[in-house]
């Protein structure tokens, strides 16, 4: 190929010595590397596969041609959230005529030898990969992840470029795999966040949310914040960016692996721009994430699990819901992978959530499967993903609150939050 250096192993799958499919995969890496203005190939030691997702017939398509022609994985590989629940979805409204397929194309991804994880967060359960690791994953919100907390190197691998980087084992030179483009660009003093809302766990997808619009894809580093925060809050934090600001990688002062204070994470360079919110602008940007719904009015769902719910979560969910239930008129949804389901009922949280009235899907999201009945028109989250995407791919109007704010709001039957927190000075 023009401009790309490939090693012999590289030329021999392209001409079809490792069969059709592997030549299928070779050929559109290669042809994406020389799109994206990469020199050369290298080696990765993992890859995480957004493609699993059924999104119509050309997916299953193209899974099923690259299975049937003997492509195989060529390093440890986990898939992304399917198209469907496999052993749930009779319980909502999800057409045959869409599970099927989705299926089908779960059992390609599973021939071509990828690991049956079926979530968006599969650092949750399986092995991560470590610092300065180059790995090929798609999803958002696991590729920020990956890149800012555990800080692994990959670039936003689109669907479809993503399993054909696992088959090769190779990925493009460029982007965020190289140490140069891993450098800060825009600092973010978050020495004007108040105390009390420091230490609000809702913080940061709202804060993410605030920094995605305005980082525009660059990269951000967190400074100067009053508390220091969890995996889960990071998880949040990053889902949120990559959501309103296509961000695939942030540091955090004194927190990530590459930022052990600010001259590293800018590499010695000086910021771009300075960002520096305060309550005023972090409440506007919580009250930015809903669409016609506002506190004090009547609820259908509660949904949460965007990225999928990690078994920490869980645990806070159980202690919020314990001796409590719904109101009848509104349902309460989590959404999670198989492996952390598993955790969940061992633990004991899953029976506290079942007394609750609250209700699991696993292995999908509610965002891409269709599976939400006609009369479920107001909902309410925690995730500042969801409360981003939900009016445009789902189109129902959406409330964003803590945690608690949710299991309220159920109980309540209506929009119920908590704003003393986002009301607190400095």
């Amino acid at each position: 190929m023009n401009g790309v250096r490939l090693d012999s192993r590289d030329r021999a799958r392209l001409h079809g010595e490792e069969g059709e499919g592997t030549q299928l995969a070779m050929s559109i890496l290669a042809r994406m590397a020389e799109v994206v203005g990469a020199r050369e190939l290298l080696d990765i030691t993992a890859a995480h596969i957004d493609s699993s997702l059924y999104q119509g017939p050309a997916t299953l398509e193209f899974a099923e041609r690259l299975a049937e022609g003997g492509a195989r994985v060529q390093v440890p590989t986990t898939l992304n959230v399917s198209g469907v629940d496999e052993h749930g979805w009779r319980d909502w409204d999800v057409p045959e005529t869409w599970a099927g397929p989705a299926r089908r194309q779960m059992v390609a991804y599973e021939t071509m030898g990828c690991e049956p994880t079926w979530t968006c967060a599969p650092y949750q359960t399986q092995p991560r990969p470590g610092v300065g690791e180059q790995v090929a994953w798609g999803e958002s919100s696991a590729i920020v992840f990956a890149n800012s907390v555990l800080g692994a190197r990959t670039e936003r691998y689109p669907d479809l470029l993503d399993i054909c980087c696992a088959i090769t084992g190779r990925a493009p030179a460029a982007g965020l795999h190289l140490a140069e483009n891993r450098a800060g660009e825009v600092l973010v003093d978050l020495s004007g966040v108040p105390r009390r809302l420091a230490e609000e766990s809702a913080l940061y997808p709202v804060l993410g949310h605030w920094i995605g619009l305005r980082a525009a894809g660059r990269v951000p580093v967190l400074d100067g914040l009053r508390g220091q925060p969890e995996e889960d809050d990071l998880k949040a934090l990053g889902a949120a960016m990559a959501s309103s600001g296509a961000v695939g990688l942030f540091h955090w002062v004194g927190r990530t692996p590459e930022a052990s204070d600010r001259a590293t994470a800018f590499q010695g360079r000086e910021p771009m721009s300075r960002l520096r919110p305060g309550a005023a602008q972090l409440r506007a940007a919580r009250d930015e994430l809903g669409s016609g719904l506002a506190d004090a009015d009547g609820l259908d769902l509660v949904v949460l699990g965007s990225p999928h719910f990690s078994l920490s979560e869980f645990e806070a969910l159980a202690g919020l819901v314990e001796g409590r239930r719904r109101h009848p008129g509104v349902r309460l949804l989590v959404t999670t992978g198989r492996a952390v389901r598993t955790l969940a009922a061992k633990a004991g949280y899953l029976d506290a959530v079942a007394a609750f009235g609250g209700e699991l899907t696993v292995d999908t999201c509610i965002l891409t499967t269709p599976m939400l009945p006609g009369r479920i028109r107001r909902l309410m989250t925690n995730s500042a993903k969801y409360a981003w995407y939900t009016p445009g791919l789902l189109d129902r109007a959406v409330a964003f609150g803590s945690l608690a704010d949710c299991v309220e709001s159920a109980v309540a039957g209506r929009v119920v939050r908590n704003d003393s927190a986002w009301a607190a000075e400095p």
